[in-house]
């Protein structure tokens, strides 16, 4: 891994340029799902439970964060409730794309989403539709653990948060913006898969399931992890993320699944329970 490629302190690009940039990005995503829609996975059913369970994940609903208001998070739990009705139960049946966006749609307050958090250049700040990540997130973790293929992942650019309770390796999450930053899976096998994603009150969990028995199972981790100071100051995390194929308990195979590079927005050896 070359350091160098990422070793550009951050910059920052005025609102017209942002806002062309956005709305061209937009209306091009907009006409590929126009062109492409016989593709996209749109069945779901909450009532039938495809038999085999492939691989369950939760995340909790509510971290301390320094400088962000708790109303914040709060209101991402009902960001995350109006999202997952949209989603939960999706079959998504051999050939067909699942894409975060086209199911889920622009968030928007006619729609009943409140200001959440927003991860912006490095920071958080109110957004409608905020924590809605956290769901790209899960879905993202959950299919490094099955044989659906991702189509589509956005890194994250910076790390935001040190790595206090983290359970899950840096740079192991897709962070999506509607609806040109997205997260789509593709199903390239021969049996049909359901997703589940509910919450409690202190979790959000999600399940991939089969309708076969899964011939494998997989095991996600990081090589290559390093912090670099950068020439301006800052630093500079990275890593590499590869995920082990095992069948019957037996490793057959090692594979590279992507590679990490995000600005640290805190000092390295901030203590751990320090968050945010």
């Amino acid at each position: 891994m070359d350091a160098r490629k990422v070793s550009q302190s951050p910059q920052s690009r005025s609102r017209i340029r942002l806002l062309l940039g956005k709305l061209f990005f937009t209306w091009e995503r907009t006409f590929l799902w126009t062109k492409n829609h016989h593709k996209y996975a749109r069945e779901r059913n909450i009532d039938v439970l495809l038999p085999y369970l492939v691989f369950s994940h939760q995340t909790p609903l509510i971290r301390q964060l320094q400088n962000a208001d708790m109303y914040l998070q709060h209101n991402k739990i009902i960001n995350l409730k109006l999202a997952i009705a949209k989603v939960d139960g999706l079959i998504l049946h051999p050939g067909e794309i699942f894409s975060f966006w086209y199911l889920i749609g622009k968030p928007t307050s006619r729609k009943g989403y409140q200001k959440g958090i927003v991860l912006c250049n490095g920071s958080f700040v109110p957004g409608t539709g905020g924590g809605l990540c956290q769901l790209s997130n899960l879905i993202y973790w959950m299919t490094l653990h099955s044989a659906l293929t991702v189509g589509e992942r956005w890194r994250h650019n910076y790390d935001v948060f040190p790595d206090a309770d983290r359970t899950q390796p840096f740079g192991s999450g897709a962070t999506v913006v509607y609806n040109y930053v997205d997260l789509q899976v593709r199903n390239d096998t021969n049996s049909d898969f359901q997703l589940r994603l509910w919450l409690d009150e202190h979790y959000l969990y999600g399940e991939w399931r089969s309708q076969n028995l899964p011939l494998h199972t997989y095991q996600v981790y990081e090589k290559e992890h390093f912090i670099s100071q950068e020439w301006w100051g800052g630093y500079v995390r990275h890593n590499t993320i590869y995920r082990k194929v095992m069948e019957q308990g037996i490793e057959i195979d090692d594979v590279f699944i992507t590679e990490n590079h995000a600005v640290m927005m805190y000092e390295p050896m901030l203590p751990s329970e320090i968050i945010g």
